[in-house]
């Protein structure tokens, strides 16, 4: 199974076409995680910053997939909400080396989750736990712990804690 198909059962989408957000600080390598999603034959060899959004389109067997890659740089993340009312998934992406931003995506998480366009839907998380290959990093338990996921009862979810790396 492929890394879109494994998306796919992990945010337990049944929609033929499916808006995701892909969200989280600058530097969390959300750029890095949807270059991944591409083939091999598209992927970047240098990642540059965000700067607003990039849209990526990709495509399995069974799903077409419209991801966009928002920026996470502070003066960009008002942006977001813009998106959320079209989303059909949220992939937030934590940068487990950044132990001191960790609080600051936790805000961010927490005006994402009381937004009146996401509060109410069954809308689908992932949560990427990345840079793990790093030395000292947050496990993704801490990070579950310190963003309180276990308190997100009305939307499923699901923590990867694994990097994608070249």
């Amino acid at each position: 199974m492929g890394l879109l198909d494994k998306l796919a059962v992990w945010l337990r989408l049944k929609r033929r076409e499916v808006n995701v957000l892909c969200l989280g600080l600058d530097n969390s390598g959300k750029s890095t995680i949807i270059n991944r999603l591409k083939p091999a034959s598209a992927q970047a060899d240098d990642i540059l910053p965000t700067i607003g959004f990039s849209v990526e389109k990709f495509f399995t067997s069974r799903l077409s997939f419209m991801v966009f890659d928002m920026s996470g740089q502070g003066r960009y993340r008002n942006l977001w909400e813009n998106y959320y009312k079209d989303a059909h998934a949220i992939i937030f992406v934590i940068d487990c080396g950044d132990k001191l931003r960790i609080v600051v995506a936790k805000q961010e998480l927490e005006t994402l989750l009381i937004h009146p366009d996401i509060k109410d839907r069954q809308i689908p998380m992932l949560f990427f736990a990345n840079k793990m290959d790093l030395s000292d990093v947050l496990s993704s338990t801490t990070v579950s712990q310190m963003l309180g996921l276990d308190n997100i009862k009305d939307k499923p979810w699901h923590i990867w804690n694994q990097s994608l790396t070249y």
